[in-house]
């Protein structure tokens, strides 16, 4: 799904429609008319490769939604994990990641936040 007329950057977001964050950050950039491509991960899962990108430049831990209920109902609160290990937890559930996931080439956020999203955009 595509939105805006501008030529320049397309922002990647991806989150699930139901996601209040998620929807944020889509009114946010659609409001600055930034072209859009949003990954709705409900239909669409997270590759491996892509969620790599985002671990490599954030770090696992940064991804993880340690408040979210799959965090909760899987009992992680207990658990201590190495990036790695926390990483493949996220891909084998993508419950557990902090949504939006926002990427505008080599920059990268996890999380609502408006201040992190405008310097995505300085920076793109």
């Amino acid at each position: 799904m595509s939105a805006g007329s501008t030529t320049g950057p397309v922002i990647q977001v991806f989150g699930r429609e139901d996601d209040q964050a998620t929807r944020a950050a889509l009114r946010f950039f659609k409001e600055r008319r930034v072209a859009i491509q949003f990954v709705d991960l409900r239909r669409k899962p997270m590759s491996a490769g892509e969620l790599r990108r985002f671990v490599e430049r954030l770090g696992a831990a940064a991804l993880a939604d340690t408040t979210g209920r799959a965090w909760m109902d899987g009992g992680l609160g207990y658990l201590r994990l190495t990036d790695a290990e926390l990483g493949e937890r996220l891909l084998a559930d993508q419950r557990l990641l902090r949504l939006p996931l926002v990427r505008i080439g080599k920059g990268c956020t996890a999380g609502r936040g408006e201040a992190a999203w405008k310097a995505l955009l300085a920076a793109g």
